[in-house]
């Protein structure tokens, strides 16, 4: 079999080329990996917050009228819980609970911050500036009895 004298393989050039043009989409795909892994990181701590609001909730609706009237006496940095939830000695959450009550119906506020929102000082300066300390979750009901 003949060979044509022109016929020959890749130039370095070409290889290096080729090279660049595969590395910027592994580092493209890199990147959009790494926002996605953030985003659910995100989507997992609201999912979570919102758990634990919906859970106090659910526990206040079982009270009776003097139970909740004397819980919602209570003070609001004995409502502020720190929640270890998986439980790995590391302090995941901080909900509180407020109440506002008309009669016998209360209104239930339950905010559930994130670990960032552990070293603030008391619960009433969380719940004082909503702009700076957004929480992760917040649900209000009326439970009236």
């Amino acid at each position: 079999m003949k060979r044509k004298e022109r016929e020959r393989g890749f130039s370095l050039v070409e290889v290096l080329v080729g090279l660049f043009l595969v590395a910027v989409a592994v580092i493209g795909l890199a990147e959009l990996f790494l926002v996605a892994v953030t985003n659910n990181l995100k989507a997992d701590r609201v999912a979570n917050a919102t758990f634990l609001a919906q859970q106090q909730i659910d526990w206040l609706r079982g009270f009776t009228l003097d139970e909740l009237t004397a819980y919602a006496g209570t003070t609001l940095d004995s409502r502020d819980e720190i929640i270890d939830l998986n439980l790995d000695g590391t302090n995941d959450y901080r909900r509180i609970t407020e109440f506002r009550i008309a009669d016998n119906t209360f209104q239930v506020l339950i905010h559930v911050y994130s670990a960032e929102k552990l070293g603030v000082s008391s619960a009433s300066e969380l719940l004082a500036d909503p702009d700076q300390h957004r929480p992760k979750a917040l649900i209000t009901t009326i439970i009236t009895r």
